[in-house]
């Protein structure tokens, strides 16, 4: 019987691999037939025949924000590949990165239908997805003036000092049991995991007065990690029936329905509960955009489906990436003992005796905002910007960029050009004292949350959320390295994904101060 399929299984591999030869060899002939005029495209590496560069992509364990970062050592900051069918063109300069998205921000405002954003962005209706036009438009303006205001981020401070409390507990908890050593990477997950959660539905996902795994956090990793994946039509678009037979797309399937499944039971629940007592909870996100799909203010109506990506656009990018920054802080804190000690000193100072850090400390506390700099120039939590693609034909520091055509800015590059930044690899936070660069969007050689208009709208509720919970870790803990180890013990390598993250977990000890 194992014979069987095993034969059976080799049959439908070599039909696969005859077919993919056949369709490419057909298409690659049609689109040689109908090239036009030689165009002066960037410079770049030796494409070959069907698969372009895509075998550069996988060469060696290096993440693949330092992959082209090395080809653009050879080539340029503007550098020309080809992913398959796709033209991708690669920016590793401040100068292109501004031309990108200021000077022709209008014409890289779209983003490239990828098969898992078609999927989940319900074919280009959320904020991070959409291109760019009426729909886009509608998008952000619901979420800069209903969703990310400052108003509605110091709103949600209740979220953030209880998740923040049962953060800390749970860490002293640790302390006086037998396991000792603390996940932090698994806690800072969890938190974010619960604020936002408290912010979308008044909801935790953790036990009751923990901050532990759940299966919502799982559904959530699953997701980010579905964005990583490979799927064949993204790169072979005449090829996408080959992901039925790698199961990606019964896989991607599978968990948009656990999704999809998840946000129609807390909608419902949410608008079953508002036509009765709505005194059960502080008003959440899916409070907020009922209440406007009723009486919309904006000019226009949001639909079932578009309250859904919009969830889906918060947890997907407030979930992880602040996880992975607080993350690679206390990284870096543990390495540098000189840095962790002043930040320390500088949280005792200001907070004093109260017991713990509140908000309205956070803006006394400038060199932990230095801290935070520093680890986003170095760390940015998606090391690769999510991609743009040209409306039309552009010329881009002289080269030629035809229409459809995917641009991503390589944030990580951009903190670490020596051209830029003195000692780019030494974590010194004092570099960002006196100095008026910052990470809205306005200084293209530190942009970890994006430029032009499709910066990050999310970018101060991400601020508040990571200050308040480092500020309160330090202010309650002395930390160190398990087993006598030394700061040069910790595995700083990263893995390549949708987003930045370590290979290796961060487990410390932690003594109540």
């Amino acid at each position: 019987m194992d014979l069987f399929f095993s034969a059976k299984s080799s049959c439908l591999s070599y039909s696969s691999c005859l077919l993919l030869i056949i369709s490419t060899i057909i298409y690659m002939f049609i689109k040689s037939r109908s090239s036009s005029k030689p165009r002066k495209l960037p410079p770049g590496p030796i494409k070959l025949p069907f698969i372009g560069n895509l075998h550069q992509l996988s060469e060696g364990p290096l993440p693949l924000h330092r992959i082209l970062h090395h080809l653009a050592a050879k080539y340029g900051p503007v550098m020309h590949l080809n992913f398959g069918n796709t033209p991708t063109v690669i920016i590793s300069s401040p100068e292109i990165a501004f031309e990108i998205y200021k000077t022709h921000d209008l014409v890289f405002s779209n983003r490239p239908a990828t098969a898992i954003a078609k999927k989940f962005s319900r074919d280009g209706l959320s904020i991070a997805f959409c291109n760019y036009g009426e729909q886009w438009r509608q998008m952000r303006k619901l979420a800069s003036l209903e969703l990310f205001s400052m108003k509605r981020v110091n709103s949600f401070s209740w979220a953030r000092k209880a998740e923040t409390d049962i953060l800390v507990q749970t860490i002293r908890n640790y302390c006086f049991s037998k396991k000792q050593t603390v996940n932090l990477s698994e806690m800072f997950l969890c938190l974010n995991n619960n604020i936002i959660g408290q912010l979308a539905f008044s909801k935790r996902f953790s036990s009751e007065g923990e901050c532990n795994r759940s299966k919502h956090h799982d559904l959530i990793t699953e997701i980010i990690h579905l964005f990583g994946a490979f799927f064949i039509e993204d790169f072979f678009p005449w090829l996408s029936w080959m992901d039925v037979i790698t199961g990606m797309q019964a896989k991607s399937n599978a968990i948009f329905k656990k999704l999809d499944e998840f946000l129609e039971r807390e909608i419902s629940e949410h608008r079953l509960s508002s036509d009765g007592d709505n005194s059960r909870h502080e008003e959440d996100f899916v409070d907020v955009l009922l209440e406007l799909q009723r009486n919309s203010n904006l000019g226009f109506t949001i639909t079932r489906d578009q309250i859904k990506v919009i969830l889906m656009d918060i947890f997907v990018a407030g979930t992880e990436t602040s996880a992975l920054l607080l993350e690679w802080v206390m990284s870096e804190l543990i390495k540098n003992p000189r840095v962790i000690m002043k930040a320390n000193d500088e949280v005792r100072k200001v907070v004093g005796n109260k017991g713990r850090v509140e908000e309205d400390d956070l803006k006394r506390l400038e060199y932990l905002g230095f801290v935070i700099n520093e680890t986003l120039r170095l760390h940015p939590p998606v090391g690769l910007l999510v991609p743009r693609e040209s409306a039309e034909d552009c010329i881009i520091s002289g080269y030629d960029v035809p229409k459809k055509t995917t641009v991503i800015v390589n944030a990580w590059a951009l903190g670490r050009d020596p051209k830029i930044w003195e000692n780019p690899d030494i974590f010194y936070p004092e570099r960002f004292d006196g100095s008026p660069i910052n990470y809205k969007g306005n200084h293209m050689q530190f942009i970890p949350f994006g430029a032009g208009r499709r910066v990050c709208p999310g970018i101060q509720l991400a601020n508040a959320t990571i200050m308040t919970a480092l500020a309160n870790i330090l202010y309650h803990f002395n930390w160190k390295l398990p087993n006598a180890m030394s700061g040069e013990d910790i595995d700083m390598t990263e893995v390549s994904g949708f987003n930045n993250r370590k290979k290796s977990p961060l487990i410390l000890m932690a003594t109540p101060k």
